[in-house]
Order: structure tokens, then C-alpha cells, then sequence
């Protein structure tokens, strides 16, 4: 066992003070004041065993995998198929072949709506999604909507930002032939019951695609138990690296789809006249992968893992609760996003503001936040809005961030 594995699997119980300090970045000052970094739903930070772990396996085990001989290669192969056996039981997959390594979660939609969706699909079908999804769950469908002749459903949100249930089992007809929903919306913080859409879904016989951006890094994910078809999410999101990024899906669904692009390592065999195609999940991975990537991935799991998801949930639904109290204090701030089952995001506005404006100015107070339409236009559009500023909470967040975020907007207020 490497070192930095076995203080990972060492660690005691959650201790935010101290969860803080593997975090190098956390540490410098930013225009003189502490960094307030709430930014983690566009991008968490990465601890020093990620770091650590990418440069030990450049350093000492880089080279690229399969079907090399030697033993670099194979060490390199090994570990980069651990990384995925990582994924499999973070995610509680039952094989690790329903494990596709992609670029990110938008990469893992991309996939299913160019694969199984130009392959099962016909004109008329319809795709079922939400008013509260991500660009990334939308623009796919609509390429596809303009290449097959799908059409696209969008199921209805109250004012408060939560899936009307009623409205979406309506809208399960039989033109449905698939589900795509956000488990937690980016924009509003929403839990939407991801285990009551799945079953109203799969007892019409609709397969459901899960984006799990937003609650991978938050709250445990059983891929199983929800008995999910698909499910994405982003390796940068979970304090791993950048492009690196998760598709799950069912083995049987892996198995029928066509291979989403060409190339090496998906091959078996090539001739002038065809190709025979691994098997999945190779099928999906063609050319060199984002070794390092994996690897790094990998170790933000082990990190991740070492602290509970349970911990974490349990840490930020506090934060949540005593920033949602501050800042309803806060004369003008609206909150938007005030569904009952939430998670880890304050998106507000504030009257006669700009959100990009606030976000300036709480920036210059070292006080990280994003401010705009996140990705969610037609959202932003609903709630009559043209964008939110919003904070968002890690598993590294404090009271005391929250605190200086409230001071900071009093004082630009």
C-alpha cells in the first residue's frame, strides 16, 4: 500500500479545521484577505493526495496502457484499470464494464444521446426532461430532435424550484421512450426523488438517464438501489482533475449500443472492409484515455471515501441551513431555490443588482462565487430572471466562509 493511500484510509472523523489543510490552495491569501471559496459547484478543489498521486504516476509508473509488454505498461494498465474498479463501488456499480470513462458528465450525455439515442430512437419518440436541467441535458437532445425527428418534453417546476410529480407522470405517454433528469440542479440546489422517477419511469418501460453532476460530491449515490440505466457525473466535481468523467450505464444497454467514436484500444480486429469492436466498456474509449486523469479520479474517491459521504452530507446540510438563515437576513436578497429537499448551493438576487456585479465586488473581498445563468437559460427564463449570483458549499466550507460571505454582501449593499 502506497503512503498517501494508507493515510486516506486512515483518517479519523470528519473535521472540517482539519479536512481544510490537505487543501494547498485554501491557504493563499487572495487580494490580501482569506480565500472564501464557494465556487465548488462550477469546480472543487483538489486535496494533496490527488496532486500527490497524479505526479507519483508520472514520475514513477507513467506509460500508455494495453498491450504493452514491458512492465511499465503493465503497471500503468493495472492502475488505470483500479481507477475504474474505484468508480464501480463509489457509485455501487455491479460490474466495473458499466464503467465508460469520458472526458465529464456533458461527454457522458453526448455518449447516450449519439449511441442509443441515434440507434433506438425514431422520429416521434420523445425524450423526457425538466425546466430545471442543464444545457448539458438539453443541447444533446436537441441536435438529435434536429438529425431524427425526436421531439422534446419538458416536465413544469413550481416558483420554488421543485419538480411537479403530477405533471411529470402526465407527461410519461407512450411517445416517451426516455427519461433524462438533473438528481440535483445546479442552479437551485434541488434534490429532485430520482427513486420516484425511476419507477414511474421503468413501470411504463422507459429507460432513465440520471445527470449526477451536483450530488456525487454531496450525498451517497447507489447506482443499483435507484436502479438507474444511466448515470453521469464530472471527475472535477468530486475533487478529482479535470477531464476526467463518468458514464454508468447498464451492461445490457452497453452491450446493444453502437460504439460512439472510432479509433484504437475499441478494436479487436481491423480489415479494409470491417471491424470487429471490443467489448464494453472499451467499446467506448477510443484512442489513448485521460490516463492521469483516472488515476487522479481514482484518488479523489479514495479521499472522498475516507471521509463519509454521509459526513459530508451531514457537514453541508448544517452549512446549508445556517447560510440560507443569513442571508434571508440580508434586506433586498431574494433566495431562489427554496425547495423543501435541497443541496449545497444560495443562488439569490438582490433588487436593482446585477448579479454579475455582486459577484465583482465579492470577489475583490476574496470571496469566491459565480454569478450568471449557469448553464441554465431556460430556467433563468422561467423564474422570469437573467441570472443569479450563487454560493456553493464543499465538503472544505465553514461557517465562518458563510459568515464573510453575508458581511461581504452587507457591505456591498
Amino acid at each position: 500500500m502506497k503512503a498517501n493511500e494508507q493515510n486516506v484510509r486512515e483518517r479519523p472523523a470528519f473535521e472540517v479545521e482539519r479536512v481544510r489543510r490537505d487543501f494547498p490552495i485554501l491557504q493563499r491569501p487572495v487580494n490580501g484577505r482569506p480565500l472564501v471559496y464557494l465556487d465548488t459547484a462550477a469546480s472543487a478543489q483538489k486535496p494533496q493526495v490527488v496532486l500527490d498521486e497524479m505526479t507519483r504516476f508520472m514520475r514513477e509508473d507513467y506509460a500508455n496502457i494495453h498491450r504493452g509488454g514491458y512492465a511499465l505498461s503493465q503497471r500503468s494498465t493495472a492502475l488505470y484499470d483500479a481507477a475504474r474498479e474505484k468508480v464501480a463501488r463509489f457509485i455501487h456499480a455491479g460490474d466495473a464494464r458499466e464503467i465508460v470513462f469520458v472526458r465529464n458528465a456533458t461527454e457522458g450525455i453526448n455518449l447516450v444521446a449519439s449511441s442509443y439515442g441515434r440507434h433506438f430512437l425514431q422520429r416521434g419518440d420523445e425524450v423526457l426532461i425538466t425546466h430545471m436541467e442543464h444545457h448539458a441535458n438539453i443541447v444533446p437532445w436537441q441536435l438529435l430532435r434536429q438529425e431524427k425527428g425526436i421531439t422534446l418534453g419538458v416536465a413544469p417546476i413550481s416558483d420554488e424550484g421543485e419538480l411537479d410529480m403530477e405533471a411529470f407522470e402526465r407527461m410519461l405517454t407512450d411517445r416517451v421512450k426516455l427519461v433524462s433528469v438533473v438528481h440535483v440542479s445546479n442552479s437551485l440546489g434541488t434534490v429532485n426523488p430520482v427513486e420516484e422517477i425511476v419507477r414511474l419511469a421503468h413501470a411504463r418501460g422507459i429507460p432513465v438517464l440520471i445527470d449526477g453532476c451536483q450530488a456525487a460530491l454531496h450525498m451517497p449515490v447507489d447506482v443499483r438501489g435507484l436502479d438507474a440505466d444511466f448515470y453521469v457525473f464530472s471527475g472535477h466535481k468530486v475533487y478529482g482533475p479535470t477531464g476526467i468523467g463518468v458514464l454508468f450505464a447498464k451492461l445490457p444497454h452497453l452491450e446493444a449500443m453502437p460504439p460512439y467514436q472510432g479509433g484504437g484500444l475499441m478494436i479487436r480486429s481491423v480489415t479494409f472492409e470491417r471491424t470487429e469492436f471490443s467489448p464494453p466498456p472499451r467499446k467506448f474509449e477510443a484512442g489513448t484515455p485521460n490516463i492521469v486523469g483516472a488515476i487522479g479520479l481514482g484518488a479523489a474517491l479514495d479521499y472522498v471515501s475516507s471521509l463519509g459521504l454521509a459526513n459530508i452530507h451531514a457537514h453541508e446540510s448544517a452549512l446549508l441551513a445556517h447560510g440560507t438563515e443569513l442571508l434571508r437576513e440580508i434586506p433586498g436578497l431574494r433566495l431562489i431555490g427554496t425547495a423543501r429537499e435541497k443541496s449545497s448551493i444560495l443562488a439569490f438576487v438582490v433588487d436593482g443588482m446585477d448579479p454579475q456585479e455582486i459577484g465583482a465586488a465579492l470577489g475583490r473581498n476574496g470571496v469566491a462565487v459565480r454569478a450568471g445563468h449557469h448553464c441554465t437559460q431556460p430556467l433563468m427564463d422561467r423564474l422570469g430572471l437573467d441570472g443569479t449570483t450563487r454560493a456553493s458549499i464543499g465538503l472544505y466550507t465553514t461557517r465562518e466562509d458563510l459568515d464573510a460571505l453575508a458581511a461581504s454582501l452587507r457591505q456591498v449593499l
